[in-house]
């Protein structure tokens, strides 16, 4: 390793510049300093899975000598119980909350890379793992820690739920984007129209064989009222939100309002539908000879839920993928204008296939910047590429709802990580609502024109 790669290492994690991944491929300074942040957001989860799975416990309880007597000595309790279980979760997902509320507060009005306060963002890296180590440590000394958990959980049930309304309002906004940016091809180029045909009828494929699907194989002959109530509620919601973005009335508020938005909200209706469904506690009943008998779900991929190491595994790599990947999609640029109701005007739109990325100067630039540029490639020289504090407000909401997820949301005194993919009547409501919700925010998108005419209505 050369003298300039430790060089920049140190700047890394000490000083002020982006980290350059030591001598690896060039990077972008925003796409580093994203990524550091995602990987402590990791670290944390990771960390909250652990102490919420059994197994981890009692392995650590079997092999660790003087387990015991460690425990005592670090006054955690006879068996460590001070440092597992839900207790454990909320109160390391405190300081991980504060610790990115702290920046959201001091990053707020930050539009140029060269002040104070946006090198403390981008840089200083070992220096913030030891703030943030020391904000999840320091959340165990809280004094009266059951008022402190039973106010903290409120908290983190009102942080999860906004979080899941973000989500839903940015997955509306895509579905506007991507119809009103291939319309605007079709002035152009009438295979524009082909590739939006084919795109609705994927989706309201998708959409109609999930329904049926879920219809054969989630609900019987006799029984299971309930899942029968459900596929048919949300069944109907597909075609009302299906009849309403192509009525006459909306048509003539919004002419880039049609079936295509419909069809991808249809779509996610769907695998809402089919989450909660799975989520839901299983039915067990007598049969005719006397034994259990599952009912209302399907018999394949019971084995899943036996092999308790492989739930656990799978569970914190789904948790983590999904809520990363919201987190850094939903502050962009873009999204974050989408959410204040700023769009970009119809006649400036240029239709691509990828039109959530950037345009092709932007890129021409930052190749340029790569062939001439130094390891790390500085592009917010002249502004940010993104709202640092939006950035982390949404981390600080992700971290609540790690929280509640992590410890089943309101039955956490039995919840633990071997039971993730388990049935809990918690889930099952808050994935119905989100599914719901989704659908009240898209018909809002296509109703308040007509209420209430306004370009900030327009998409």
């Amino acid at each position: 390793m050369s003298a300039r790669c430790c060089a920049g290492q140190l700047a890394c994690c000490c000083g002020n510049a982006g980290c350059s991944y030591c001598c690896g491929p060039k990077v972008r300074q925003s796409r580093s300093t994203r990524f550091m942040y995602a990987l402590y957001f990791i670290l944390v989860v990771i960390i909250c899975c652990v102490m919420m799975s059994n197994t981890v416990a009692n392995e650590m309880r079997e092999h660790i000598p003087y387990f015991e007597d460690i425990c005592k000595g670090i006054k955690a309790g006879d068996t460590c119980e001070k440092l597992v279980g839900y207790s454990a979760v909320y109160r390391v997902c405190f300081g991980m909350a504060c610790f990115f509320f702290l920046f959201c507060l001091l990053t707020l009005n930050v539009n140029n890379s060269k002040s104070c306060r946006a090198y403390i963002h981008n840089g200083f890296w070992f220096f913030k793992l030891l703030l943030l180590g020391a904000m999840c440590s320091g959340a165990f000394f809280i004094p009266d820690q059951e008022t402190f958990l039973n106010a903290w959980r409120y908290v983190g049930a009102v942080g999860g739920f906004l979080f899941i309304v973000i989500q839903l309002l940015l997955l509306v906004e895509f579905a506007h984007k991507w119809n009103k940016n291939w319309t605007a091809g079709t002035a152009t180029n009438k295979l524009w129209y082909a590739s939006l045909s084919l795109v609705t009828l994927v989706a309201y494929s998708i959409t109609t064989g999930g329904l049926i699907w879920m219809a054969v194989f989630y609900t019987q002959k006799d029984g299971c009222l309930e899942n029968k109530i459900l596929l048919g509620v949300n069944g109907g919601l597909c075609l009302l939100m299906s009849v309403v973005s192509i009525s006459p009335s909306v048509r003539d508020r919004q002419p880039h309002s049609g079936i295509l938005q419909s069809g991808l909200i249809s779509c996610y209706v769907t695998y809402l539908t089919f989450s909660a469904l799975s989520s839901k506690p299983a039915e067990v009943v007598l049969d005719e000879h006397g034994k259990n008998v599952t009912i209302c779900v399907p018999n394949f991929g019971q084995d899943l839920y036996r092999d308790k190491t492989l739930v656990a595994g799978l569970g914190t790599a789904i948790l983590c993928v999904c809520i990363l990947y919201s987190c850094l999609t939903s502050t962009t640029r873009s999204s974050s204008d989408a959410l204040q109701g700023r769009y970009t005007a119809p006649e400036l739109e240029v239709a691509r296939c990828c039109f959530c990325f950037g345009s092709g100067g932007e890129d021409a630039e930052e190749k340029r910047n790569m062939k001439e540029g130094p390891r790390v490639i500085y592009d917010e020289k002249k502004s940010t590429v993104y709202s640092y504090a939006y950035f982390h407000f949404m981390f600080f909401l992700a971290s609540l709802y790690v929280m509640m997820t992590v410890t089943n949301w309101f039955n956490y005194e039995s919840a633990n990580i071997e039971t993730f993919f388990s049935g809990s009547w918690s889930i099952f409501w808050v994935k119905m609502a989100s599914c719901w919700i989704c659908v009240l925010l898209y018909l809002g998108t296509l109703v308040a024109p007509l209420c209430r005419p306004s370009p900030q209505y327009s998409v």
